[in-house]
């Protein structure tokens, strides 16, 4: 009987002596087989049951696909989780990221002796933060040292105008704050890459971020005024709180009024930005001149502001010159041009008040209890929040923000399985193959803009899971990236000055360095996906590579609709109203024929319209922004597409899949219902008012919603008549 037989032969030769233990072995190595497979089944029924179960769980099976899908996707998460009270919004993101956090937290409090330089410091940094009975005892006294080193706070300072006012100098102020505290107040300076020139670093002039979150809290109504006012409040009790805590007077009326014109120059300082909305052609943004040009065109009338000494202020700290001809760009032109207006107004002391305010404010979490108070009714009307987060939690954050390599290696090692990155990469190839070919569909493009987008699209360089040097213990690079930092766990605040200075340093250095296209620009312990339009990069860290988003056990339909949708997401960001004005290799640079980039923005238009028309009750029935959210509307649209068509490629040469137990689902529903829950959760009323005029992003619901409606496999897909909510007469489309 051919083979079977000659096995048979093999073994009947054996000696005499062993052939009845031989047998014995055999009939033993059946039965650990047998097991192991039995072992291997019920496993993955058990990763199907739970898959099924998760996503059973999610749903509202009442409510009608065809009329709200986030409702029937979405209805049972959201009926049975309520936002904890030290959050503001609490979505999939969110559980994945508290999960992330504990793993964090176990490998922080582990004690091993072996431990390499950079994770030794790591947990340095954790225990200082932790320690909070010693930041008890030191009070306000770190925040007080650090002061003197910027000048002093005139509202809780003795005789500020006569001893410190003579000397008082404005670039001097800011260019201690910029490379001291990597703090860039009144004027934003930073260097990054040139968007014209991808391989080199060049200085950027730009205008500043505020206290508050956007300039709408200056000057709208309802739920803005009440944090305007609590924000006002705010600054006037820390104040005083520091004026006691250098035997000052209290002096109510006078820290009041002082405080009263603070806020008065940073509504005028809102009032000169340019809103969000009116950023986003970046092409637009960027002008070019030299040190020499910025001086003459913007003197700001401060004893004539020296751009140069501030700037070469800011440089030195790193011990770089610069001299007239240092070409910078300049980002915030129109608010340059009123800045000058306003800074004249105010007197020195005004100025420093705002200033060290803009200090302050940032290090009230890393101060005793009594501060944190103080900011309570703040945050409360920011965020809705009434308890502030469990203090590993935040002491995790701060250490994995400010080391993330460190701890990226710390978690990696602990959770993330090597295969996944192969795994995800595959995934890459297939959807990056999608986009290509979804570009013969469109009839809004012309063949020579298409040819340009195919070869950018292959262009596109990707990173998965975390940068392979972080976890090979004989290479020091890890190590070197922590070289200059020297932590105490005695220490908090001074740790936290160490960072600040230390990330300011090397952000500055590069000014006169080449850039590194290998560079990764997130750690791995994230749970996010990021697209870089300078590097044509996209990156996925291992944190966003679980479950629901990817798992090896769970169903390619899945997978498809979570890593998949993102990985089409990143992709498509490369072709977003933003990504599209860069090429291939990350240069600011036309490759649209006019044709193209006229039917781009006529495209792109209908999406502005269709997400401008959602209101969201939450946010107090403002309707969500069209134009500030329009790059990730193009995106979602684009990457549930190519995902989708991506897994109906697969599907074709790797036949069904098995159905997940108890779920009456097609596969092809299952895709679009895993795209729809990774977006679940929920928001306070606070929170919402604030996202709908900073987030990039729609609110979860509608990146749902939009993505679908725009999407008519969706609708065949789950039988959805035209004329239903998910299934309109007008779609749009980009990509």
């Amino acid at each position: 009987m051919g083979k079977s037989e000659s096995q048979m032969d093999i073994v009947e030769k054996s000696a005499k002596s062993g052939k009845k233990s031989w047998n014995f072995v055999a009939i033993g190595l059946a039965v650990l087989l047998l097991l192991m497979t039995c072992a291997v089944v019920a496993l993955v029924i058990l990763y199907a049951s739970s898959r099924a179960a998760r996503i059973i769980q999610n749903m509202d099976p009442t409510a009608d696909p065809c009329k709200d899908f986030y409702q029937y996707a979405c209805g049972g998460w959201l009926n049975r989780h309520v936002i904890p009270e030290t959050s503001s919004r609490y979505s999939i993101f969110d559980i994945l990221r508290d999960e992330l956090e504990i793993i964090l937290k176990g490998v922080l409090e582990t004690s091993d002796q072996g431990d390499r330089e950079a994770f030794q410091k790591a947990k340095i940094l954790y225990k200082s933060c932790m320690n909070e009975s010693l930041i008890e005892r030191r009070g306000s006294l770190p925040l007080l040292e650090a002061l003197t080193m910027v000048g002093d706070w005139p509202v809780a300072s003795a005789d500020w105008n006569k001893t410190k006012e003579p000397n008082w100098s404005m670039e001097e102020k800011l260019s201690i704050m910029n490379s001291k505290f990597n703090k860039r107040v009144l004027i934003d300076m930073f260097v990054w890459n040139d968007d014209r020139d991808s391989s080199r670093h060049i200085i950027y002039i730009d205008q500043p971020s505020l206290g508050m979150p956007s300039r709408d809290y200056y000057f709208n109504g309802g739920n803005y005024q009440r944090v305007r006012e609590a924000y006002l409040q705010f600054m006037i009790t820390v104040a005083k709180m520091i004026r006691e805590d250098k035997n000052m007077s209290r002096d109510d009326s006078f820290v009041q009024e002082e405080m009263a014109k603070v806020m008065e120059l940073e509504t005028e300082i809102a009032n000169a930005t340019t809103p969000a909305e009116e950023r986003h052609d970046v092409t637009l943004l960027y002008n070019k001149m030299t040190l020499k040009e910025l001086q003459e065109k913007f003197a700001l009338n401060v004893s004539e502001f020296n751009w140069t000494f501030f700037i070469q202020g800011v440089m030195s700290s790193v011990s770089i010159q610069v001299d007239p001809e240092e070409e910078l760009v300049v980002y915030g032109m129109p608010y340059l041009q009123e800045l000058k207006a306003i800074i004249s107004k105010y007197s020195a002391s005004t100025i420093q008040n705002y200033l060290i305010w803009r200090l302050v404010i940032d290090r009230v979490s890393s101060l005793s209890r009594r501060f944190k108070d103080a900011r309570a009714s703040y945050r409360k009307a920011l965020y809705g929040t009434t308890l502030e987060e469990a203090r590993w939690r935040e002491c995790v954050s701060y250490v994995n923000n400010n080391m993330e390599n460190a701890l990226g290696a710390m978690y990696v090692r602990e959770t993330f399985a090597g295969e996944s990155k192969r795994m995800v990469r595959d995934l890459i190839d297939k959807i990056r193959e999608a986009f290509i070919e979804t570009l013969d569909e469109l009839q809004w493009m012309d063949e020579a803009s298409k040819e340009k987008a195919r070869e950018k699209a292959m262009a596109i360089k990707e990173q998965i899971g975390y940068p392979d040097y972080i976890l090979e213990d004989q290479n020091e690079k890890l190590d070197q990236e922590y070289t200059n930092l020297n932590f105490s766990e005695h220490n908090y605040f001074e740790n936290i000055l160490e960072n600040l200075r230390a990330g300011a340093q090397k952000s500055l250095k590069k000014l006169r360095e080449k850039v590194d296209q290998d560079i990764w620009i997130i750690g791995a312990a994230v749970v996010n996906a990021f697209y870089s339009p300078n590097r044509n990069q996209i990156v996925f860290p291992a944190g966003i590579l679980q479950p629901p988003f990817f798992s090896k056990h769970q169903p390619q339909a899945l997978n498809f609709g979570g890593i998949g949708m993102v990985i089409g997401h990143e992709i498509t960001h490369g072709f977003d109203d933003n990504g599209r004005n860069f090429d291939r290799d990350g240069n600011m640079f036309d490759w649209w024929s006019n044709f193209s980039a006229m039917h781009f923005k006529e495209q792109s238009r209908c999406m502005v319209y269709q997400y401008g028309n959602y209101t969201w009750d939450l946010a107090g029935g403002q309707n969500v922004s069209g134009i500030s959210t329009l790059g990730e509307n193009i995106a979602d649209n684009g990457g549930v597409r190519q995902a989708y068509k991506a897994y109906l490629k697969w599907l074709e040469r790797e036949g069904k899949e098995p159905k997940l137990p108890g779920l009456n689902l097609s596969h092809k529903q299952l895709f679009f219902l895993n795209f729809a829950q990774v977006w679940c959760g929920s928001y306070r009323p606070e929170y919402a008012s604030q996202s709908i005029k900073t987030d990039v992003h729609s609110p979860l619901k509608y990146r749902v919603m939009g993505s679908l409606q725009n999407f008519e496999a969706f609708s065949e897909v789950f039988h959805c008549k035209k004329g239903t909510a998910m299934h309109p007469a007008e779609k749009c489309r980009v990509w």
